[in-house]
């Protein structure tokens, strides 16, 4: 396993572009399979996950051309669909979270998809019914191994359109069963459909092959079914997750950052929740400056003078993958605030690694966790640590940067996974981070 050793204590300077979003890449690339045409998609993120997909999309028969850096055409006319009942798929699709988004569109096109029981972050229970529940909906036929966990929806004739009312929100649920919609007959309504903009995306990508989508950014989607769809190009939004990731950095090592092309118009609620830590960041164009926080960052309470709640909520709520980065920016503001973590029970399980750097906090149960900042007063400490998940991973990561001393992260393939050449991008802001 990989390792970083970071010096922390160190003031970062300079400019950053943001990667491509790594939650759309996923949506993305499972849609080329809905055409035997050219699909040319940029932006592509080069990291772990989106990788590994690529090579399961490659491993089906999709044949895929580099144009260049993140730029690549796929072309599904020659897709082995047998390969789903192999070993080696079992193995591939198992250790990806993202997997499961190839089952819609390899139903509607092929009338079968299967999928192991897909892997990913260990940050609770994640559950898949949403997904097949919609498929049922369309007229599939739904199995499941239990002694192997393996997934399968068939379907003898087309998929018939239908209307629905999520269970949840869910941002994988409802792209799964766009992509199966999209090739039905008849009209299929979604009612509680997630409206994230990578949601979005996916179906203006869709849209631009032919499909018929509407209400795209609303919670109901109506879809008319279409017989083909076409190839397209399609550009990927920068990674919002990536982008928050920055601006706790910013804060947290009192460092001058500008964050270039960050797609203002998408991120929604975003900044006026680092806003409300006391962070400053000023739009200029189309990118974020965020200044040197030499005085620190006073935490803003509720208007009535109570403690600041910040939890998750579903688009255009605030997204769960940056409470991580809140908290511990948090560990450093002049104040208190309740992060709530409503959607997984285990993702706050990291913080006693902050816990044993110095940080002040309480947490309450598996969603809640009360954060006492310490105003630059008491620096974190250094100290040997491994990354259990992504979002976990960048956010100790963070807080190696601001502690004093030299810290180990272990297990670095998580963060990895999310983040495109981390390293080498904060060595080129004046960090002194290494990789083992």
């Amino acid at each position: 396993m990989g390792t970083f050793k970071i010096e922390g204590g160190i003031q970062l300077k300079g400019d950053v572009q943001p990667q491509g979003a790594k939650n759309e890449a996923l949506q993305i690339l499972c849609a080329v399979l809905l055409t035997p045409e050219k699909v040319t998609i940029n932006n592509i993120p080069d990291i772990i996950d989106v990788n590994k997909l690529i090579t399961l999309l490659g491993n089906l028969g999709v044949k895929i051309k580099k144009n260049g850096h993140g730029s690549l055409t796929f072309q599904a006319d020659d897709v082995n669909v047998g390969y789903l009942e192999t070993e080696a798929f079992k193995k591939e699709g198992g250790s990806l979270r993202g997997s499961i988004m190839i089952v819609g569109p390899l139903l509607a096109r092929f009338g079968k998809g299967y999928i192991p029981k897909p892997g990913g972050d260990k940050i609770g229970r994640r559950r898949l019914d949403t997904h097949f529940e919609g498929f049922i909906n369309l007229g599939a036929k739904f199995r499941y191994e239990r002694e192997d966990h393996f997934y399968g929806v068939e379907s003898k004739g087309k998929l018939k359109g239908a209307y629905m009312l999520l269970d949840e929100a869910s941002v994988t649920g409802t792209a799964n069963i766009v992509m199966a919609a999209v090739l039905a007959e008849g009209t299929t309504t979604i009612y509680n459909a997630a409206c994230e903009p990578y949601l979005q995306q996916l179906c203006k990508m869709l849209n631009s092959m032919g499909a018929n989508i509407k209400g795209v950014g609303s919670n109901m989607l109506t879809i008319e079914g279409v017989d083909a769809l076409g190839g397209c190009t399609h550009r990927i939004l920068p990674d919002m997750i990536e982008i928050g990731s920055w601006i706790g950095l910013a804060a947290m090592t009192r460092s001058e950052i500008t964050i270039k092309n960050v797609s203002w118009d998408n991120l929604g609620v975003i900044p006026s929740v680092f806003r409300k830590l006391g962070i400053t960041l000023e739009q200029k164009g189309d990118d974020i400056y965020i200044p040197a926080h030499t005085n620190g960052y006073k935490i803003k309470t509720d208007i009535d003078g109570s403690i600041l709640t910040i939890a998750d909520a579903p688009w255009p709520g605030f997204t769960p993958d940056l409470l991580s980065i809140i908290l511990v920016v948090a560990t450093q503001a002049d104040g208190d605030v309740l992060i709530h973590q409503k959607m997984f029970e285990s993702r706050l399980f990291f913080v006693d690694k902050l816990i044993d750097m110095g940080a002040k906090i309480m947490l309450c149960d598996p969603h809640r966790a009360v954060v006492m900042g310490h105003n630059f007063k008491s620096q974190l400490k250094a100290t040997v640590m491994s990354s259990p998940d992504i979002r976990a991973g960048i956010s100790l990561l963070i807080a190696a940067l601001s502690a004093k001393g030299t810290s180990t992260i272990q297990n670095i393939e998580q963060i990895d996974r999310g983040y495109e050449r981390i390293d080498e991008r904060l060595r080129a802001l004046g960090a002194n981070i290494v990789r083992v």
